[in-house]
């Protein structure tokens, strides 16, 4: 009996707190991702697209997110159209990286929300690509209806190991660098 009322009151909390909260859908067609990649050489930057996403709030402040993100709509904007810019993004979406064909999505899923003040909040989330899942900290910046934050994610820890000096040797200046940094604008 007692499990019950523990229960009960748990279900009951949790009622309350979504009635409370408010659901703010993020605008996937004016909110940005935007990636960098490094390699001994040099760089290269591009764009994924937010398929879906929200932020929840209660009494103004996070309590909660989600999102899911497009992977086969990766795209580099540091080279011009041609062989090397369509080669780079297919290279990108082939199984070396992201295999986008078998795994066309990545999500992120916040659990932990620490509120610093002045609309700064920090986040871990849990991060899934491919059939990887592991936690991501950063700092999120809230101001009226936009979000802002930059992180790096350890691309290893998701089975993209392709020309990583951390899994294979004599790569020379062919390694390139095991996190990709993101600088995320949202729009909701």
């Amino acid at each position: 009996m007692k499990n019950l009322k523990t229960i009960a009151l748990a279900i009951a909390v949790t009622i309350s707190t979504i009635a409370t909260a408010q659901i703010k859908k993020v605008n996937n067609e004016t909110s940005t991702i935007e990636w960098v990649g490094k390699k001994v050489t040099g760089q290269h930057s591009g764009n994924i697209a937010i398929k879906d996403g929200n932020l929840v709030f209660k009494s103004k402040k996070i309590i909660g997110g989600n999102f899911v993100v497009d992977m086969t709509k990766l795209t580099v904007t540091d080279l011009k159209s041609g062989k090397g810019k369509e080669s780079l993004e297919g290279h990108l979406k082939a199984d070396d990286f992201f295999g986008t064909e078998k795994y066309p999505t990545a999500k992120l899923v916040f659990k932990t929300i620490a509120d610093k003040g002045n609309g700064t909040y920090t986040i871990t989330a849990d991060l899934t690509i491919k059939t990887s899942t592991n936690p991501v900290t950063f700092d999120l910046v809230v101001a009226g209806n936009t979000a802002k934050t930059t992180l790096a994610v350890n691309r290893t820890l998701y089975d993209i190991k392709y020309g990583s000096g951390s899994f294979f040797e004599g790569l020379g200046d062919k390694v390139i660098y095991d996190n990709f940094d993101l600088t995320v604008a949202l729009a909701f």
